[in-house]
């Protein structure tokens, strides 16, 4: 509740008078609330936001606003920087679960829904997307606080909600393969080269449970596999030289966590991810 208070005066004959100071209060009827459907963030994953928005009262409210800020957040320099983009088109207004058509969008750093509406007794559901951007922190432990103002006309309050999300900080791996020589001869050595990076900050293991299998056309014959410059032993991998499967054990290949570093004076993040190198040579 908003309490408010209130005092008059009364003069007569050159004498002024105070009265007792009364007391009131204010049941604000508007509330809200806001959730993410993800349980963290990852750099360049979407993330779907839903703010609901409840009218208790018994009039209408028309002309609401509804602002996110985007995570924003200060450096130590002074400046502030916003880790969330807003995903342009993504918002989807709804009133008593009705789709409506789209709300004015303003975006600056911040995002900004105008003309919302909700009716007495009723409710309103903004449905929008918004994207980590290069802001978006990536340390160990980092979460983004991103918070929505409700406010507008007949609102003696401004309704202010957040949601918080932390890093993803399990692994997230990607593999490019390389061919050397290009062109080989026939009857000579060709050598496939694999590097698996992982773009998260935790180790994929051996829990992990990572398999690289590949079918190898045209077939080698001869092979040798080497796992970050090291011989690896026959027994951690099954090959067959008649049709040129090739996979390795569960667990044979560990992969390093990334590291990140954020620009002291940009606030921008960058990765550096950690990577595994396995590669096969044989004679085609």
């Amino acid at each position: 509740m908003a309490q408010f208070t209130n005092q008059a005066k009364l003069s007569y004959n050159g004498i002024v008078l105070n009265s007792n100071v009364a007391v009131g209060e204010i049941r604000e009827v508007l509330s809200a609330e806001k959730t993410a459907t993800a349980s963290g963030y990852s750099p360049g994953e979407n993330i779907t936001y839903i703010i609901s928005i409840v009218n208790s009262g018994a009039v209408p409210y028309t002309g609401i606003s509804v602002s996110d800020n985007m995570g924003e957040y200060t450096l130590p320099s002074g400046a502030t920087v916003y880790p969330l983009t807003y995903v342009d088109g993504s918002v989807r207004y709804y009133v008593g679960g009705v789709l409506q058509p789209s709300p004015s969008v303003t975006v600056e750093n911040t995002v900004t829904f105008g003309g919302i509406g909700i009716p007495a007794g009723g409710n309103a559901i903004l449905v929008y997307e918004a994207v980590p951007n290069s802001f978006a922190p990536l340390a160990e432990a980092s979460a983004i606080t991103n918070t929505a103002t409700v406010c507008g006309p007949g609102a003696i309050t401004t309704v202010s909600v957040s949601s918080t999300l932390p890093s993803v900080t399990s692994p997230s791996l990607s593999i490019s393969k390389q061919i050397s020589p290009v062109p080989v001869t026939e009857n000579s050595t060709l050598t496939y080269t694999f590097i698996i990076q992982n773009y998260g900050s935790t180790v994929a293991g051996e829990s992990a449970n990572i398999v690289l299998s590949d079918s190898f056309d045209p077939v080698l014959s001869n092979i040798s596999v080497t796992l970050n410059g090291s011989v690896l032993a026959a027994s951690d991998y099954s090959y067959d030289a008649s049709s040129g499967e090739f996979m390795t054990n569960a667990g044979v290949i560990t992969v390093p966590g990334a590291t990140y570093t954020q620009n002291a004076s940009t606030g921008e993040w960058s990765t550096t991810p950690g990577f595994t190198s396995l590669t096969v040579r044989g004679t085609v």
